[in-house]
């Protein structure tokens, strides 16, 4: 039988290794949040908008870069992501 710790660190473990990709799930499944994205659209590249969000993601939730590029996501607005770990 699994252990709370354990079955705690699966689950966070992976959300962590596909939080990029929820995050851009939100946005575009958010009326308000996928105008504002578009609206960016029209002043910066897509991969600059992507990457810079990424980054953000990255240091508000104090994560390091699993080194592992995931090229299948759910959400539209990315073609990959990398995958992040817990400090």
């Amino acid at each position: 039988m699994i252990k709370l710790k354990e079955f705690e660190n699966k689950v966070i473990n992976r959300f962590t290794d596909t939080i990029t990709d929820r995050v851009f799930l939100l946005i575009q499944n958010d009326r308000e949040l996928l105008q504002d994205y578009l609206d960016l659209l029209s002043n910066h590249k897509r991969n600059f908008i992507n990457s810079d969000i990424a980054k953000a993601i990255k240091k508000r939730f104090d994560l390091d870069n699993k080194k592992l590029k995931n090229k299948q996501p759910e959400s539209y607005l990315i073609k990959s992501f990398e995958e992040f770990n817990l400090k």
